[in-house]
């Protein structure tokens, strides 16, 4: 694969093969970063100005539709994302593919429950919902576990794409992370959510075009898709419908398509990130309908993700770049692939890293914005209600630019831990499952009450650490150290997005596990499943044991439709039968006095 380079394009360095951008290159690059820079500046200087914490942090609630969505889905493909999945095709198969199947559900439950609790309520923080629904003290808890998650996140994020792209390319490594980390901030902190959703809208159409060059460019030199298909096929990377309900299996048909549901349930249901953008537009309908018109963009991602592996297996087969050593790891192969595929055409390559780090700068801007939010909603304006608007506007600038600066310190404190890093990224799934558990506490369950809601957080945090933790340590006890062969990669929240990493796991038949060891191999895909469920039966089981406590209008009447067969005055007694439309002007009140 190296004979195409000219010896000023490639040179060796320790056994890995450095491949060098062309002017055109970096151009493409600098502009990407230019453009993020500029949306910002524009939205600084036009509008309102960003005068007030309406506008800066919900966009005076005016999105529309497509903004939305396309921020949505820009937020949801991170730049772990567009690096792992090919890796994941690449090495395990196209089982990967089925987590598809989730994406329904895991945006059909936001559409019609979440987003019409968040939006009749007129939040501009999620975690204003837990004080209306149990207590202060549940909405700081919730709060605190959010922004622990998204500080650990952010760093990572921003440092594992520029880490590949210096092992691969040669770019300076800090050089990328400042670049990177300093526009993120400057356009955050300048134009707001609105910056920030349209800024998404042009890096996420970055995404799509540098994805597509790869695979056109790579298919076209393999022989044609068809070609590629069957050299996946003689490969065994084509995966059938795998069955099997065993829930410690990595990858099944349900791990994706049942487990994905919870994930995606905790990154578009409850994330702020992603619960902001619904709250930013300006009708309910508008933003219903940004949840299904992300279905299909997100299908579409999901397939370029997968096509970019199969062009790469079609490309190496499996003599690959990781096992001649041209890399270190399986996220610097896609680059490394990406550079061999388009060194002898200028200017795609800089695509694609503009792609790349696209996905990164979408994640990084929402992590801000919404830690901002949540930070002047949740932990300061209570405490200082005569706040003047423009002292509490200035005040989120503020916070935008002290949490892009933790950024930057984060992606310091992520060279430095080695092989811990996988352990990072694992604490931002783990956390997710717990926070999912939490809203759904609150939104379905009528005599759920404070103390089981921070009772039943603790739980699943609890065992969520427990098994991530028992989970990693067991590994490195199997295998001596812990060797990052095969990669997962999911964003919920922030995020974000779930980012969740994990050790390769022999291909040949394994002994059946018992006991701990069971227990610490659960798959990772069930992590949020596992872990809200012990939110919700801990916190059930401690309300029944204390008392009922409810607000009106705060609980979405599921039971009450499920439970339909039973007389009223049961279903009164069990749950919240009365439409949320009927008790919204009630809770409306009590909102505004939380301001």
């Amino acid at each position: 694969c190296v004979k195409h380079y000219s010896a000023a394009n490639l040179h060796n360095v320790n056994g890995a093969l450095i491949m060098h951008f062309s002017t055109v290159d970096y151009v493409i690059f600098t502009l990407l970063l230019v453009a993020s820079a500029g949306i910002g500046v524009f939205y600084a200087f036009s509008g309102g100005r960003q005068r007030t914490t309406q506008e800066f942090l919900l966009a005076d609630r005016s999105m529309t539709c497509l903004p939305v969505s396309l921020s949505l889905l820009a937020t949801f493909q991170s730049a772990v994302a567009i690096l792992g999945a090919p890796s994941e095709i690449y090495t395990h198969g196209t089982q990967y593919w089925f987590l598809g199947c989730s994406y329904f559900l895991g945006l059909l439950i936001p559409a019609h429950i979440f987003i019409p609790v968040f939006y009749r309520l007129r939040l501009a923080s999620t975690y204003e919902y837990l004080e209306l629904r149990f207590s202060k003290s549940v909405r700081i808890c919730g709060t605190v576990t959010f922004i622990f998650q998204m500080v650990i996140y952010m760093g990572v994020v921003l440092y594992a794409p520029a880490l590949a792209l210096n092992a691969v390319t040669g770019i300076d490594l800090w050089g990328a992370v400042l670049a990177m980390g300093l526009v993120c901030t400057l356009y955050t902190t300048l134009g707001g959510l609105k910056a920030v959703i349209w800024t998404d809208v042009f890096q996420t159409i970055v995404m799509f075009a540098g994805q597509l060059a790869v695979i056109v460019v790579g298919a076209h030199q393999a022989g044609g898709v068809a070609e590629v298909w069957r050299r996946a096929q003689n490969g065994s990377r084509i995966s059938g419908l795998e069955l099997n309900p065993d829930p410690l299996e990595r990858h099944t048909f349900w791990t994706l398509s049942v487990g994905g549901v919870f994930l995606m349930l905790a990154l578009y249901g409850v994330n702020q990130a992603q619960v902001q953008r619904y709250l930013s537009s300006r009708t309910e309908n508008e933003a219903i309908m940004s949840c299904y018109v992300v279905f299909p963009c997100q299908q579409i991602v999901l397939a370029l993700g997968c096509l970019m592996g199969l062009v790469m297996y079609s490309r190496y087969g499996e003599d690959s770049p990781l096992d001649k050593g041209y890399v270190q790891t399986n996220d610097q192969m896609v680059l490394y692939f990406v550079m061999d595929v388009l060194q002898d055409l200028p200017g795609l390559p800089g695509l694609f890293v503009a792609c790349l780090f696209s996905g990164a700068l979408s994640t990084i801007s929402s992590a801000f914005n919404s830690l901002a939010t949540v930070t002047m909603e949740d932990l300061i304006k209570p405490h200082f209600p005569a706040m003047t608007e423009a002292r509490a506007t200035l005040l989120s600038k503020g916070l935008a630019l002290g949490y892009g600066l933790v950024c930057l310190a984060m992606a310091y404190i992520a060279s430095l831990m080695g092989s811990v890093l996988q352990a990072a990224l694992s604490i931002f799934g783990m956390i997710g499952g717990p926070l999912l558990g939490l809203f759904c506490l609150g939104m379905f369950f009528p005599w759920a009450n404070s103390i089981g809601a921070v009772m039943g957080l603790a739980a699943g945090l609890l065992m969520a650490f427990w098994i991530g933790i028992g989970n990693f340590v067991s590994r490195m006890q199997t295998h001596g150290v812990p060797i990052l062969n095969g990669t997962a990669i999911l964003d919920t929240a922030n995020a974000t997005t779930v980012v969740m990493t994990t050790l390769v796991t022999s291909l040949t038949t394994k002994p059946r596990l018992t006991g701990l060891k069971a227990f610490y191999s659960l798959s990772y895909m069930w992590y949020s499943a596992h872990n809200s469920a012990t939110v919700v039966v801990v916190g059930l089981v401690v309300s029944l044991l204390t008392g009922k406590d409810l607000t009106p209008g705060t609980v979405y009447p599921v039971l009450g439709t499920l439970l339909f067969f039973l007389p009223e005055r049961y279903r009164e007694k069990l749950c919240c039968v009365t439409p949320l439309e009927d008790k919204v002007t009630q809770t409306q009140t009590i909102t505004s006095t939380l301001h």
